[in-house]
C-alpha cells in the first residue's frame, strides 16, 4: 500500500505571514492536494520573546483568505497533536534527556560571553565559528562545581566529528556537508525551550510528515536535522528545498520591493486567487508557460518536478497586472458582491484602527472615503454596481476604486491642478459649460444616446473640436482628465448632479 503524502507549513508567530512564507504554504498544500494527501499546520511559536498571538491568528486568517485550508493542526485537530510548540515542551525535553542518556547529546554550561570570546580566537585564526566542544568532556566534579556556581545548562548535540552527512534533495539531488564543519549544537536552551532544528525533527518524526518542503534558506540546517533523525532512529522525510524569492534588483526580498505581508495584499483589494494563481508562477512553471490557473487546473498540473533551481523574481507590477485581469473576467454580481465585502471588511479595520490610534490626516481622509462609499453602496446599490461596471475594465485592485470612482460619491471633489489648467483655463470655456448647461437641462430623455448628440451638435454650433467640448465637460464632472466613458458616467450621476457640477465649476472659474 502506498505511503500516504503528509506534508506541513510550520509558520513562527513573530511578525505578518509574508509572500515567501505564502508561497511555501501554496507549494505544500499544491503537493498534498495532488497526491489527495495531508497538510498539517503547526504553529512554532518557542520563541518567548518575539512570538505573539496575534501572528498566529493573522497567519491562519491569512491561509484562510487565500483558500489554503489544512487538514489537522489549529481548529481541525488531529491524532499528532497538540499542534503549538509552546504545548509540546515536555516532548521535547523527554527526547533531549534520551539523547544524554544515550550520550548522545551532553549538558553544556557556557556562558553567552565564552561563546563569544571563543568565536572571536576562531575568527581571528580564519576558522569558521563553531563550538569548541569545551564541555562534551567534563567530568562530574566540574558538572557539580559549574552547578553550584548557579549555571543553568543547555543540551548540545554530539557531531561526529569526522565524516559527511549527505542531503538528499529531490532538486538538487546529493549535498554534502562535512560534520567538522558542524559543530556540537544546541537542542535544548537553558530555559528548558527546544532549538528550532530539534523542534523540527522530534515534529516532524512524531507527525509522520514524509516530504518537508521549505525554503532554500533552511538547506544548511538539513544536516543537522539528519543526524538527529539518525541518533533517534527516526527515519527522515524526504526534502525539497524551494529557491528563495528576490526582488527584480536581484536583492532579497523586502519591504522595498513592495513586498509586504500577505494580509497588505488583502487591505489593498487584491483577490485572493490572483494571488495565489501569481505565487504558483514564482518558481513553477508548466510546460507551455501557461499563466491563468482554476483551483483544480492547479492541483492537477502541480508537481515538485517542475520547480526550478534558479531564485524567483517578486514582480508587483506583473501581479497587479494579473489581479486586473482577473477582475475583468469576473461577472459582475460577483465583482460586486466581492467589491461590497471589501468595503465591509476595510471600513470595519479603519474604525478599529481610529480607535487604538491617533490617525495621520491622509488615513483620516482615506477612512471618510471608505465610509461615504460604503453609506452610497447601502443607500444606493443599483448605483454603485453601474459605478463598478464603468470602472471594471481600468482597476486593477478593489482599493483602485477609492481614486479611480470617489468623484461618484464625493460631489465637492477636487479638481486636479492639471486638469483645471490645461482644461478649463480657456477663455472659451465659461460660455461653452454654459451653454452645455442648457442643453443638458433641456435634454428629455437624459439618457448616453441624447448627451452625446448634444455635445457633438454643440461642437459643431460652436467650431469647436469634439474634444475641445468633451474635455471641459469631463474635468467639470470628475475634476479629471481621464475616467470612464464620458456620457455613461453622467448618465450614472443623473441629469440633477450634472447641471449642479456644471454650477460648480463656473463658480469655481468666476474665482480664479
Amino acid at each position: 500500500m502506498k505511503e500516504e503524502v503528509r506534508v506541513r507549513f510550520a509558520p513562527s508567530p513573530t511578525g505578518e505571514l509574508h509572500i515567501g512564507g505564502a508561497r511555501t504554504a501554496l507549494f505544500n498544500w499544491l503537493f498534498a492536494r495532488h497526491n489527495k494527501g495531508k497538510l498539517i499546520l503547526r504553529i512554532e511559536d518557542t520563541d518567548v520573546v518575539r512570538s505573539r498571538e496575534n501572528f498566529s491568528k493573522s497567519a491562519m486568517d491569512s491561509l484562510r483568505w487565500l483558500g489554503l485550508d489544512w487538514d489537522e493542526g489549529p481548529g481541525k485537530g488531529g491524532d499528532y497533536g497538540p499542534y503549538f510548540q509552546s504545548e509540546r515542551l515536555s516532548i521535547y525535553q523527554k527526547y533531549a534527556g534520551k539523547l544524554v542518556e544515550e550520550k548522545k547529546a551532553y549538558l553544556c554550561y557556557c556562558t553567552q560571553e565564552e561563546l563569544e570570546e571563543s568565536n572571536r580566537k576562531m575568527r581571528a585564526k580564519n576558522e569558521l565559528p563553531r563550538y569548541d566542544g569545551h564541555c562534551r568532556t567534563l567530568s562530574p566534579t566540574q558538572i557539580e562545581n559549574l552547578e553550584e556556581k548557579g549555571r543553568l545548562p543547555s543540551i548540545r548535540f554530539k557531531v561526529p566529528e569526522k565524516g559527511i552527512t549527505y542531503v538528499e534533495d529531490l532538486l538538487r539531488g546529493k549535498v554534502s556537508f562535512a560534520n567538522e564543519m558542524m559543530g556540537d549544537f544546541i537542542i535544548l536552551k537553558s530555559n528548558k525551550t527546544p532549538a528550532f532544528n530539534f523542534a523540527n525533527v522530534i515534529d516532524d518524526a512524531l507527525m509522520r510528515i514524509t516530504c518537508v518542503i521549505r525554503g532554500d534558506d533552511h538547506l544548511s540546517n538539513t544536516p543537522r536535522q539528519i543526524l538527529l533523525y539518525k541518533a533517534l532512529n527516526f527515519e527522515n522525510p524526504q526534502y525539497v528545498h524551494i529557491p528563495m524569492i528576490l526582488g527584480k534588483d536581484g536583492a532579497k526580498l523586502s519591504k522595498r520591493h513592495a513586498a509586504t505581508s500577505v494580509s497588505s495584499y488583502r487591505k489593498k483589494g487584491y483577490l485572493p486567487w490572483a494571488l495565489v494563481n501569481y505565487l504558483a508562477l514564482l518558481g513553477w512553471s508548466t510546460a507551455d508557460s501557461q499563466q491563468f490557473f482554476e483551483k483544480e487546473e492547479l492541483i492537477e498540473k502541480f508537481s515538485l518536478e517542475k520547480i526550478g533551481k534558479s531564485a524567483a523574481i517578486f514582480d508587483s507590477q506583473k501581479l497587479r497586472w494579473m489581479n486586473g485581469e482577473y477582475i475583468r473576467r469576473m461577472n459582475l454580481r460577483d465583482l460586486t458582491d466581492g467589491w461590497r465585502r471589501y468595503l465591509e471588511d476595510t471600513n470595519t479595520a479603519m474604525q478599529s484602527l481610529s480607535t487604538s490610534v491617533t490617525m495621520a490626516e491622509t488615513t483620516r481622509l482615506e477612512q471618510e472615503k471608505r465610509v461615504n462609499m460604503l453609506k452610497q453602496f447601502r443607500e444606493m446599490p443599483s448605483k454603485m454596481t453601474k459605478i463598478i461596471r464603468l470602472e471594471q475594465e481600468r482597476i486593477k485592485t478593489f482599493s483602485d476604486i477609492f481614486e479611480e470612482a470617489n468623484f461618484f460619491v464625493d460631489n465637492n471633489f477636487d479638481y486636479d491642478s492639471v486638469a483645471v489648467d490645461k482644461r478649463l483655463k480657456k477663455d472659451y470655456v465659461p460660455l461653452l459649460l454654459k451653454e452645455i448647461r442648457r442643453r443638458v437641462e433641456q435634454l428629455s430623455p437624459f439618457s448616453e444616446e441624447t448627451l452625446e448628440g448634444m455635445a457633438r451638435n454643440l461642437s459643431k454650433d460652436f467650431s469647436l473640436t469634439t474634444g475641445q467640448v468633451f474635455h471641459p465637460l469631463r474635468v467639470s464632472l470628475t475634476g479629471k482628465m481621464k475616467g470612464p466613458g464620458l456620457f455613461e458616467l453622467a448618465v450614472v450621476l443623473g441629469k440633477k448632479e450634472v447641471l449642479r457640477r456644471i454650477d460648480r465649476t463656473l463658480e469655481m472659474l468666476e474665482n480664479l
